[in-house]
């Protein structure tokens, strides 16, 4: 059963899973409308290690990045709809508009990010590296992302 975690709740269990040298994978974002492309990446990642751990951008954060208009979802409904998936074992949030200060305080094995990210521009790649973990990319397969889907239905339905 995946939890929803504050960050010191998480950074008791990851110091734990290090204890028993399971792998832990961290990837983080948005998540708004969660679409197959948000899943298959998950599925992906989760691949990569024993557990998962997922960090969403508060509303706050979104609304810096992406503009007053975002996010659609709540951070509460991203947090139960991103919980409620297999892959993923614990989310958590934060509100900067970077997780690095998350990632320090992690510092997962495995550092995950989409593809569209050179690797030597993902945030947080210094401090995992330097512990000795692992940053990868994942290839997104079907090109979809939340903002298309908001295109598509402003267009389709002219709002």
């Amino acid at each position: 059963m995946t939890c929803i975690l504050s960050q010191n709740e998480l950074h008791s269990i990851r110091l734990k899973y290090k204890e028993e040298n399971k792998k832990v994978v961290f990837t983080n974002g948005c998540f708004d409308l969660i679409h197959a492309g948000h899943l298959d990446y998950l599925i992906k990642a989760k691949a990569l290690g024993d557990i998962l751990i997922v960090a969403l951008n508060t509303d706050d954060s979104i609304r810096r990045i992406k503009g007053e208009k975002r996010p659609i979802l709540t951070q509460e409904e991203r947090a139960f709809l991103i919980s409620n998936l297999k892959p993923v074992d614990y989310v958590t949030f934060f509100d900067e508009d970077t997780p690095e200060n998350i990632i320090n305080y992690l510092i997962p094995d495995i550092l995950v990010k989409g593809a569209d990210w050179p690797i030597d521009k993902i945030i947080g790649r210094d401090v995992v590296v330097n512990n000795g973990g692992e940053v990868k990319t994942i290839e997104f397969v079907n090109n979809q992302s939340t903002s298309n889907i908001i295109n598509i239905i402003v267009d389709r339905y002219h709002v």
